[in-house]
């Protein structure tokens, strides 16, 4: 039995020819688009590597790391040092390309997945977190994409990641100096982990230009840390600094995540904190383009004084104490850089003994400690 065409359903014979022709064409590219595809050669050589890297035991680039963890208190001298390896099964990595192609380098199937999953921006952070952040995809970083597989993919971009809190009067400091503090320590953080010069191992001059003359014991240390590395003296306790020799940044972004708070100081003035996190992906000054990251959080608390009341230089910070971890940085080395490790070369040294650490879990408090120790981390 056929059934008649209704009124507004017009039948082939009254649709116009080159109607008719486009829907034909239309159709004839969707099914070729949805036939089942080959895989290239270059997929099928990437999974034959991982089959063979499999059976020999090997975990493949990208999936083992030998980060290290680096801790000193800035006032009292104290140092924990932290190396850690990330490894993952061989058979594990298998398994997640299987099921999700476009983890292999390249995204060799075309399936454009992984950057149409890109997550959207995080909104700038307030106050510390309550937990860290979620576990991300283990997608191997790439120089397209540097912080594939990292939280630090939602972050922001370099100084966009720093945003003091609006200022406010703080008993009888007004909110010009407030302002004035909070602008000075942004200042500060530039300098010191964001400014190329600073990163290539120059002298920080616009970081140290933000803080007090007046401070001779201060300045003094940072200066013999500059000028001759040691274990009592590491100028990457406060500054981020790689050997251009060693390594080069891979693209010309730093992620950047963290916040400030203000309140009424001891020195008449007003002290601030500010705590925040960088990530930094490099790659070999000179050899394969292997992307790794180096992820420094840093915690300072500085001091603008009242000149009125103390010998201090106006316009300038008291630099009260300074914290910070690093992560994927070799332990024991204390020649003024930090110096990255790749997956596909470990350093020698000795075997990780800490406990495990999520280098992006921003909720935590810094651990301090007395020892020398090397620890893990879960991820970089």
């Amino acid at each position: 039995m056929s059934e008649k065409p209704s009124d507004d359903q017009p039948s082939a014979s009254q649709i116009p020819d080159d109607v008719w022709e486009q829907f034909t064409r239309d159709t004839e590219r969707d099914i070729r688009s949805s036939a089942p595809k080959e895989p290239s050669a270059r997929a099928r050589m990437v999974t034959e590597r991982l089959r063979e890297q499999d059976a020999r035991g090997e975990s493949p680039p990208g999936w083992r790391t030998g980060p290290a963890w680096q801790e000193m208190n800035g006032r009292a001298a104290r140092r924990r040092k932290l190396w850690a390896i990330l490894g993952v099964l061989v058979t594990a990595a298998v398994a997640l390309v299987a099921l999700k192609p476009s983890l292999l380098p390249g995204d060799p199937f075309d399936t454009g997945g992984s950057r149409a999953a890109e997550a959207s921006p995080l909104p700038d952070e307030t106050a510390p977190p309550t937990a860290a952040p979620e576990a991300s995809d283990p997608e191997i970083p790439t120089l397209d994409r540097p912080f594939a597989g990292s939280p630090a993919e939602r972050w922001a971009d370099g100084e966009a990641g720093i945003v003091p809190p609006k200022a406010k009067a703080v008993g009888a400091v007004s909110a010009d100096r407030v302002e004035q503090a909070l602008k000075l320590t942004k200042k500060l953080l530039v300098g010191a982990n964001l400014d190329p010069k600073t990163l290539r191992g120059a002298r920080p001059g616009a970081a140290l230009s933000v803080l007090d003359p007046k401070q001779p014991e201060l300045l003094d240390d940072l200066d013999a840390g500059l000028r001759s590395p040691s274990e009592k003296h590491d100028p990457v306790t406060l500054f981020s600094r790689f050997d251009p020799d060693e390594v080069r940044p891979a693209g010309d972004v730093i992620k950047t995540r963290g916040h400030m708070t203000f309140k009424k100081g001891t020195q008449g003035g007003v002290a601030v904190r500010a705590d925040y996190t960088f990530v930094y992906p490099v790659v070999r000054a000179d050899g394969p383009t292997e992307v790794t990251r180096t992820i420094v959080r840093r915690v300072l608390d500085v001091e603008l004084a009242d000149p009125g009341r103390y010998q201090v230089t106006p316009g300038r910070l008291l630099l009260m104490n300074y914290d910070q971890e690093i992560g994927n940085s070799s332990c024991f080395v204390n020649d003024g850089y930090l110096h990255p490790e790749f997956s596909s070369s470990r350093s020698a040294g000795p075997d990780p003994s800490g406990p495990a650490t999520d280098p992006y879990d921003r909720s935590r408090e810094l651990q301090r400690g007395d020892g020398g120790d090397c620890g893990t981390v879960t991820r970089t």
